[in-house]
This record gives structure tokens, sequence and C-alpha cells, in this order.
């Protein structure tokens, strides 16, 4: 090997650098424990809500020391900054993807327009979203021009005053779409932008956000968060920030009364006309009914009877003050219901037509909220809105209290100060109302003011005030964020896949060492020095690039020590050959790695090719197995082709023999003679079987597909005792009319999966299943098992939501269809690379029939398995990210006995092409069987050690390394072989005489 010195130098340097790069880790590591072990010493397990404090104790320390030096000049920061990331299965966190609304954007660019076409062409986009994969923009474009002599640029759609400048009324549509294209494409921009500032202010380190596409969608991973609700409610605040004045009580008592009576009214006539006779228990009128009818302006009384509004009355508002009533914030939806219904709302008189009701901040400790009304207009558009905010912070008010200051530009403060004198003179009320609630409505005691700064108040507590400020400064965003698909893991479940991962790891390489030992003996001791130092490579550059470490991710590591073994097994077994040929020991090396590195090359390519196409396609963990795939590919090869090699030739540079077996592998596997091709029609026999069976399964009984695919919420939850699922099920069943629970791992913990509300977006859709899972759970649960006990992100849980996934019914689809173009595409692809390499269609064909036979087969075992076996086999992300690693398995195998068999057919031109494609099987059986036990054997050890949620991605791999190694021996190769005609170019290279192939 020439260049000996540089490549010693390289691979010390960069030794040396990872090794620094890693240094981060471990120093952040250092600190974080010395902050916790303080946080633990401060606060003990005997005060209440010690978890939270403690974390918070925690996170005050490190930011106390976060600039201090640590050592030779590197501070907690600098070191965190540069930190080996981990994701959210090995931290706990929250990954979510929000789709930004363009069906709001274009109403906005539209100013709202209420214009028929408009309106018939955004319900059918909202139609046809459901089932296409098209933009929501293009199918909103679509059904518009299918509207007959329907115009965008009409004066009431988007040839309006705020478009003047760039579309005008004698504008085709052709020309206007690309104006709102990319009017559109600006107010994501915004909104991402907009959620960026958000999150920086949230103080969560090694934060991912990440528009995908052109779609209106945005990644945003944030590991190590744990107040998940605070998150959402950050994320999806749109911050519409509005400034109203507000109707005193006694203006709207005469209407509620009115609006009461008529409300009884009407129910008595539906009871009459359903003939369902119900007793009516008669009512005195009780003192806050009086006190609320106080300064009605006429005699207007209220019935006797049944009060639909007011007996849902806890209190009601003082007289002259802004607040209507308080009612229950369980009654809030039927209340608001009976107040915007078309009978109701006529009663309203002619000054106050255009009142908009809206509630307040619901109080946490009496579940009440406030009802108020606004001074509404004909638009319903407020006086002044959020978009004059400049600054605002989180202060406190004269008596202590937590309140948000905000200051206003020049045109802001000048339309609050005429705001302010008209409440001043009116003796009023300004409601401040943030996202449709009102957060205080204070009136005006000192006349108008000037310099528009201004104050929100309220019952906050200092994150909520925080928040409050950073998103209005921040701005609000162009239109609402509904969280389409999301995965919440808890840290303590973190902490659990970080031990799992590591004994996994631990366990799989040391198996792995004393395999090769055992093998291989001192040759084996020098891939294994390799094998070390290709670890420490794979986790310095990871470290260095800043990308994340996940479990499926520390698979994806497992497997490169499979893979990087498999190198160093092909060079060590076409040594074994050079010697077995009499040559000595210097020249054998010399031929083995040369012969051996054209094998090695086509196997990684075409493993690397499908990573490739797992990492552009995948997200999340799946991007993170892909990762450390591509990278272990790159380092394998270096350490197995250098490393090795310079280990080898230093070792026999001192005259010493070197051993390429022990005394029980000596004579392993070599003088094979298994006529393959004779067993080949047996093999279809049995492969025909096992599809047929396959397919059948697949048709009868289906796949058990996950959330991915076809969408709902599925939520790992874990118990103090031993739990029944058939009984749990049945529990939520009754609740949510569709739902499924599985033991998960240990006896006490379920995965609960339910389809319920699947198509409903929003947080306070989340919120209401979240609370019905706890209440149909709550039987199981501890005594004074508390919701947010239940749902909380504590590093000390043990009962509770430990992991959670959402996956919307509109991106379910958009997955589903990116995974079948993912196994697709890497079929397509490798085929086409195989024909480059080997210039025949035919070595094409049988790689990608024994591939498809092996992808048939694990589907079909996931079939029939997938109700009896006792873990997780659903269909999912991660096992897409299963098959196309079991393809490239698969094509690895065949590549290497393809390669064999091209490299025969020039050296022995007078053989038949069966015998020398039998001898090529024989002569790489032993590299074949000894890379595929050495995989199993780091497989089964992740499968038993590294976790439940990884189990299935690793069943999968599991059959499919078993399915590729019998399917390049009994499937891809005789395929090739069948499809050889006698005057293709093979078979011309043979004499006439060897014409008639002995196993044909």
């Amino acid at each position: 090997m020439q260049n000996k010195g540089l490549i010693k130098v390289f691979a010390i340097l960069f030794g040396l650098v990872c090794l620094y790069q890693l240094s981060f880790t471990f120093i952040t590591n250092e600190v974080e424990d010395e902050a916790e072990e303080f946080a633990v010493q401060r606060i003990g397990e005997d005060v209440e809500d010690y978890s939270r404090l403690r974390d918070d104790a925690e996170a005050r320390y490190l930011d106390s020391i976060g600039n201090e030096e640590v050592i030779a000049g590197i501070t907690y920061n600098d070191a965190k900054d540069k930190e080996l990331n981990k994701g959210l299965d090995l931290k706990g966190g929250i990954n979510v993807i929000l789709q930004i609304s363009v069906k709001d954007i274009l109403s906005g660019l539209a100013n709202d327009s209420k214009d028929p076409a408009f309106r018939k062409a955004l319900a059918e986009a909202d139609a046809a979203q459901t089932d296409s994969q098209e933009n929501y923009v293009d199918l909103f474009f679509e059904a518009f021009n299918n509207i007959p002599n329907a115009k965008l640029a009409s004066p009431d759609i988007f040839a309006n005053k705020t478009l003047s400048d760039e579309i005008n009324f004698n504008m085709t549509n052709e020309e206007v779409e690309p104006i709102i294209r990319r009017k559109i494409d600006e107010s994501i921009t915004s909104a991402f932008e907009v959620l960026r500032k958000r999150i920086d202010k949230f103080g969560v380190t090694q934060p991912n956000i990440q528009r995908l596409g052109n779609s209106g969608r945005i990644l945003v991973e944030l590991p190590g968060a744990k107040d998940i609700s605070r998150v959402k409610n950050l994320l999806q605040s749109t911050a519409q920030l509005e400034f109203w004045h507000v109707y005193k009580s006694n203006e709207l008592g005469n209407f509620l009364v009115q609006a009461n009576n008529r409300l009884a009214e009407m129910q008595r006539s539906e009871e009459a006309a359903s003939e369902e006779k119900t007793d009516t228990t008669e009512t005195s009128g009780d003192d806050e009914i009086d006190e609320l009818l106080a300064d009605a302006e006429d005699t207007t009384q209220v019935e006797t009877g049944n009060n639909p509004i007011f007996d849902l009355i806890v209190s009601p508002g003082y007289q002259g003050g802004p607040v209507l009533a308080t009612f229950k914030v369980q009654d809030t939806a039927k209340v608001m219901d009976y107040l915007t219904r078309p009978q109701i709302r006529s009663l309203l008189p002619s000054e106050l037509r255009y009142a908009k009701f809206v509630w307040g901040v619901p109080d946490d400790e009496t579940q009440t909220s406030a009802l108020y009304a606004l001074k509404g207009n004909r638009n319903m558009e407020p006086p002044l809105s959020g978009s004059v905010i400049t600054d605002a912070q989180q202060t406190y008010d004269q008596l202590g209290r937590i309140a948000v200051s905000m200051q206003m530009d020049g045109t802001g403060a000048k339309i609050w100060e005429d705001m302010t004198e008209k409440a001043y003179n009116e003796q009023s009320q300004i409601a401040i109302v943030l996202d449709n609630i009102v957060y205080s409505a204070p009136g005006v005691s000192s006349g108008p003011i000037s310099g528009g700064r201004s104050e929100i108040t309220g019952d906050f507590s200092i994150t909520e005030g925080q928040d409050l400020a950073n998103v209005l400064r921040a701005g609000k965003l162009p239109a609402s964020a509904d969280i389409i698909q999301s995965e919440v893991v808890g840290p303590s479940l973190g902490q659990e896949a970080i031990d799992s991962g590591i004994n996994s790891f631990g366990i799989a390489l040391i198996l792995v060492l004393i395999w090769m030992i055992f093998y291989y003996g001192k040759a084996g001791v020098f891939a294994d020095i390799a094998l070390v130092v290709n670890i420490l490579f794979i986790f310095g550059i990871l470290a260095g690039l800043g990308a994340v470490l996940t479990l499926p991710g520390i698979a994806g590591i497992v497997l490169t020590i499979g893979m990087s073994v498999d190198a160093n097994v092909l060079i060590f077994e076409r040594i074994k050959e050079e010697l077995a040929k009499g040559k000595i020991q210097r020249d054998a090396i010399k031929d083995g790695f040369n012969n051996a590195l054209s094998s090695i090359l086509d196997a990684n390519i075409t493993t690397g090719l499908t990573g490739l196409i797992l990492f552009v396609l995948g997200t999340g963990p799946i991007k993170g197995f892909a990762t450390t795939l591509l990278i272990g590919i790159a380092t394998s090869l270096f350490t197995a082709i250098f490393i090795t090699r310079l280990f080898i030739d230093g070792y026999g540079k001192k005259g010493k023999s070197l051993d390429f077996s022990t005394s029980l592998t000596k004579n392993l596997f070599t003088n094979m003679n298994i006529d393959f091709l004779k067993k080949r029609k047996v093999a279809y026999i049995i492969s025909g079987l096992f599809i047929v069976i396959s397919i059948g399964s697949l048709f009868v009984q289906g796949l058990n597909q996950g959330v991915d695919f076809v969408g709902g919420r599925t939520y790992t939850v874990r118990f103090a005792d031993d739990v029944n699922p058939t009984e749990v099920q049945n529990d939520l069943v009754a609740t949510f009319g569709s739902a499924e629970a599985k033991t998960f791992g240990p006896d006490n913990q379920l995965k609960i999966t339910t389809k319920y509300k699947v198509n409903e977006e929003g947080a306070a859709v989340d919120e209401e299943i979240q609370q019905s899972l706890f209440e149909s759970l709550k039987p199981y649960l501890p005594a004074g098992f508390t919701y947010d006990e239940f749902v909380d992100g504590s590093d000390t849980k043990t009962v509770g939501i430990m992991q959670s996934m959402k996956v919307g019914a509109t991106i379910a689809d958009d997955i589903k269809n990116a995974s079948f173009w993912a196994v697709l595409g890497s079929l397509i692809v490798v085929f086409l690379y195989i024909l480059l390499r080997f210039r025949k269609w035919q070595f094409s064909l049988g790689a990608v029939a024994a591939v498809f036979h092996d992808v048939l087969v694990v589907l079909g075992i996931f079939s029939l398995l997938y109700k009896v076996m006792p873990f997780n086999m659903e269909i999912d992300q991660a096992f897409i990210a299963a098959i196309l690693t079991v393809i490239g398995y698969s094509l690895n195998d065949t590549v290497v006995v393809f390669d064999r068999i091209r490299e025969y057919v020039n050296e022995h031109s007078s053989w038949e092409f069966g015998r020398i494609v039998n001898v090529a099987l024989n002569s790489t059986i032993s590299r074949t069987l000894n890379t595929s036990l050495t995989t199993l054997v780091v497989l089964l050890a992740i499968f038993i050690f590294g976790g439940e949620s990884i189990r299935g991605f690793m069943f999968a791999l599991i059959v499919g390394v078993i399915v590729g190694t019998y399917s390049s021996l009994f499937i891809a190769t005789p395929i090739m072989f069948d499809s050889v005609k006698k005057k293709s170019s093979l078979e011309k290279k043979k004499k006439p005489q060897t014409e008639e192939a002995a196993t044909a």
C-alpha cells in the first residue's frame, strides 16, 4: 500500500479531531450532572411539586455558571452549542409539523371576500384537500377556473385596494395566479420567521425549525422541552391582538332577558312538536338575576319555568362593568351557540346589532369564564390591532401582579389616544383581546393616554406573561397554524431509551469483537481495532456536523458495525484464497485487498444508495437512522481498507506469520461444492409458496398500519400496576367510539390508539382528547392522581403519558405516498446502478427480483404475525426504513456474488457458465454466512436489549437479513442464470464443446 505515512497522519489527526468534537459532550454532561446534584440537594422529595422546582433550580444553576470557564477556556455555553445532539427519543421533547393555513392567507389577500365564486372555490379546495397530494393553492385555482366567468382580478376578490399596486381589473386569471403564489410564499416565510423568533426566546437548547417544501408546512423540533401544552400554545397562537370598545352590562341586560325567554319558548315548541311532555320547575327569580336586570331599560320580565341562559349563570356582572355574566367553562359552548342563533341575534336593537360576544380568560380555580360584548361594526374590524405593537415586555403592575407592557408605533399611539379619550369621556372600558379571548377590559380614569404605551393585566403566571410578551414582540402569524403531526416523548422515557440503546450497543459490540477474534485470530484483533476506530469516527463526525443522534440512529451505528465487519470478512476471505494458491504472505495480502476492493465498493454503494433515498425522503428519527448509516458506510470503508491494512502490513514487516483463521475455523467452509443451480427449482417452489401465502395474507388479513399511514393519535401510557388491555380498550371504546389498547413492553404499559376526531385540528381538540383519555383511565391510575400529573413532562415520571404521537389524515396520506415512492425509487436506482456496473440487464433483473421477493416475504410475515406477536408490528415510517435497509443488505449480498461471477467469467473463459456460477457461490459462501451471522448477532442484541420502541423495526431487519441471505443464493443468481440466453455475450466466451451447461 502506497502513502502509508500520509494515511497514518490523516488517521491520527482525524481521530484527534473526533475526540475534540466529542469532548464538548463530555463537558456538558459533567456540568449538567453537577447541576442535577445541586438541585437534588437543595430541594427534597418531601417538597410539593419538587420535580418542577428541581428543574427550575437546575436551569438557574446552569444559567449562573454558563459563561464560566470549565477547561482550557471552554465554557458550558460554548460546549452546549457544540455537543452531540440527542433526538427526542433520547432526550424527550416535542416534534411537530405545523400546517400554515393557505386558506386563511387567501382570505386575507382577498380582504375576507364574500364573493360567491371565491367562496365556492375555497369550499371545493377544502373538499379536494382531504384526499389529494396537491398544494391547497393549486386546488383553489383549479376549482376557481372551473367556475364560468369567474375572475381573480375582480374588485371583490384580489383587485382590491391592498393589492392595487400589483393587480388591476384587466388582468387574466393566468396573470394573477403567479402574484398570489408569491404573496402566499411571502406569508409562509413570514410565519416561519415569527415561529423562529418565538422559539429562540423559549429557552430550549438546540431547537430545529425548517420549511418542508412549498406546502406551507413547517417542522419544529424542541428536544428537552417538558411543558408540552405551553409549547403547543406558543406555536399555534396566532397572536391576533385587538383593542375594542366594550358594552356595559346594563346595556345588554334587556337583550339577555329577551334571548332567555325566546329560547325557552323555542324549547317548549320543540317539546310540543315531539309530544314530549316534561315537568318544569318554577323559579321565583333569584337575587343574582334580579341584580343582573336591575338596570334593564324596559319592564321585560324573566318568564317563570326553564331559563336556558339564566340557569347557567354562575354570577352576574356588576352594574356599569364590562362583564355581562360569568358561566362555567363547560357551558361556554352552549351559551355561545344560543347567542349566535339568527332568531336570537334578531332581538338585538339596531344600535347593538353588531355586538360581538366573546369570552374572557378562564379562571383555573373556579373553572368559570366571563362573557363580554364588544362594540363591533359592519366588517367586524377592531379600531386598533396588534400590528402596531413595536415592543412588549413582561412586567408588574402597581399592585405587584404580573403584566405585559406594550409600546405602539406612531399610528397606533394616535388611535390609542383617541380610544382612551372616548372611553374616559363615556366612563366605559376598552377590551384587550388576544386570539378572540378578552385578557382584560380596563377603564380609563386619568384622561387620554398618549405616547402609545399600554398594559395587559390578568391572572398570569411568570411563564405565561413571558410567553405573551414573546408572542407579541415576535409578531402575529399571518394565518392559523395547526399541528397536523406531532410526537411527544417524556424525558424519563428518553433516559430509558438511552440506557437500552447503550446496553444493546455494548452487547453487540462485545459479541462482534469476540467473534472476529474467534474466527480470524490475530487478524481479527486488527479488524477489531479498526472497528473501534470506526465507531470513534462515526460519533466524532455526528458531533462535528451537528447531526441528531436518535435511537434508530444508534441502531444504524450498530448495523454499521456489521457492515464494517463485512468489509474485513471480504478482505480476509480473499487473502485466505490467495494463501491457498501458494502465494507468499506479502503477495497474498496485497492481492487479497486488491481483489476484495471491487466487491466492497459495489456492496457499500448499493446500500448507500438506499440510505441516501431514506435520508432525502425520511423525517425525524428515520433521517437519523439514514444519517448514521451513510456516515458509517464511509468510515467503515476507510477503516477496513486502510486502518486494517496498516496493522496487517506492520505485523508482516516484522517477519511474523499471520494466520487469517484459528485452529477451529481453519478449514471451515473450504472446498465447498454445493450445486446451487441444481437446487434452484426447489427454491423457486418454496419461494413461490411463501409469496402466494404472503399475498393471500395481505389481501385477507392486511397489515397493521400505524398512525403514520392512516392518521390518528397514539399514546404510550404507563400505570403503577399491571392492567388488562382488553378491559382498558372497552372503556376507551365507550368514550371514543373507536380505540385500540395493546400491551407495549411491560404489562403495566399500554399503547393506546384512536382515530377520534382525526380530521379536526387545533389545541382545543388535543386538550379535549387528552382530558377524555384521562377520565377513561382514571380507574386504573393511583388514587388522587391528577390530570396535570398525567400529562406533565417530569424527569422522574413513572405513571401517565410517557409518549404521544398525532398524525392528521392529510399528512398520513402524504407519508404513505412518500414511503411508496421511496421503496420504488430505491429499486429503480439500484437496477440502474447494477446495469451500469455489470453491463448486463440479466444481473439487474436477478437483483431486483430477489429484492421484490424479500419485500413480499417480510410484508407477508408482518401480515401473518402482527396479531400474535407480543411486540408492536405496525407498518409505519420505521418499517419503511427497515424495508429499505433490507433492500440494501440483500443487494449487498447479491452484488458480492455477482462480482465474483464477473471475475470468473474473465478468468475462466473455457468454463461452462453454470460451473462459473456454482463455483462463485461456493467461493463466497464463507463470506455470506459469516457476514449474515455477525449481522444477526448484532440485530438480535438490539432486538432483545434495545427497547420496546424499535423492537418491530429490528424484527423486520432480522427477517430481512435471513430472507436476503437466502435470496442472494437461491433467487437472485439463479434468475440471472436462467435469463442469460445461449447467444448472450457471456455464452460467446465459451468454447463450442462446453456449450451445454452441466446444470441446465
